[in-house]
């Protein structure tokens, strides 16, 4: 692993979603490999924080206030990086936002932003950095956050769970363009377990009693069980960088979810919940 790890070593890393959670661990911990780190978040005081807090223990880092989901945004941001550092070694289409409440009742604008972040944030991270990546010929490296979720069901987090599958549909059709190409570039999928983020605290949304008890059953869970977005990024970049298409902070809560997952389609089993599920959510009488 430490082998893989020195390919990254003096690169450069370009993380979305780094102001906070698993985006600002990945960036600290690229950091301390020694890479030259850009942040890019939409919060521009967190992705500062971060930055100036690694350029204190020694590191290099570019905060770019980014708008995932503007794609004029996302070219700025590859622009900004390739000035400042030159080529990419590392992207990770990180940035994610949760949204819950009842399909139905989740406003257009909510759902067109959340998919936009979400799915078409990382869509165009890659569009904005891979022709770069190519032309330059050498070995680099893309990832795209998913998460255990991609590989399950669940209500009142469906514009997420949505988005989730989508990043998963997409990182398997990218890796096989690279491979029809003969292209360098690994691609991987990252799919957190429990991690102590803002994601919930920070969520969107309906405010019903389902939606409003879901959120705090979580967060309270992340707060409770989760690893710290740091400890997360030390464990992602090395499978990253070993060439691991599937890349996982928790390895045997993936392999169960996806269990779960292709016996439900293999089995055709309709979509249903078990009552103790209901009773968690706060639905039973």
């Amino acid at each position: 692993m430490s082998d893989a790890l020195d390919r990254l070593r003096g690169g450069v890393a370009v993380i979305t979603g780094a102001g906070s959670g698993i985006g600002e661990g990945l960036a600290r911990y690229a950091a301390e490999l020694g890479m030259k780190v850009v942040l890019a978040d939409i919060a521009a005081d967190r992705i500062t924080k971060v930055a100036s807090e690694i350029e204190a223990s020694g590191g290099i880092a570019l905060p770019v206030p980014t708008d995932v989901s503007d794609p004029a945004a996302v070219d700025a941001l590859a622009e900004r990086t390739y000035a400042e550092f030159g080529e990419t070694t590392l992207l990770v289409n990180n940035a994610g936002i949760e949204t819950l409440g009842f399909a139905w009742e989740i406003p257009a604008a909510t759902w067109e932003k959340t998919l936009a972040i979400n799915i078409n944030g990382a869509i165009h991270g890659v569009r904005a950095f891979a022709p770069r990546m190519i032309v330059s010929g050498k070995p680099a490296y893309i990832a795209n956050t998913s998460s255990i979720g991609g590989f399950g069901i669940m209500p009142v987090q469906t514009s997420y769970i949505v988005s989730k599958h989508a990043l998963l549909a997409f990182s398997e059709c990218l890796q096989l363009e690279m491979q029809v190409k003969k292209l360098p570039i690994k691609v991987s999928v990252i799919l957190p377990g429990p991690v102590a983020t803002r994601i919930f605290a920070d969520s969107k949304g309906a405010d019903d009693p389902v939606s409003t008890y879901h959120r705090k059953l979580m967060a309270d869970m992340l707060e409770a069980d989760g690893i710290s977005g740091l400890e997360a990024g030390r464990r992602i970049i090395p499978q990253i960088a070993a060439g691991e298409f599937w890349v996982s902070t928790h390895p045997e809560i993936t392999r169960e979810f996806a269990r779960n997952r292709a016996s439900h389609l293999a089995e055709l089993t309709p979509p249903t919940l078990p009552a103790e599920v209901l009773a968690t959510l706060g639905a039973t009488e």
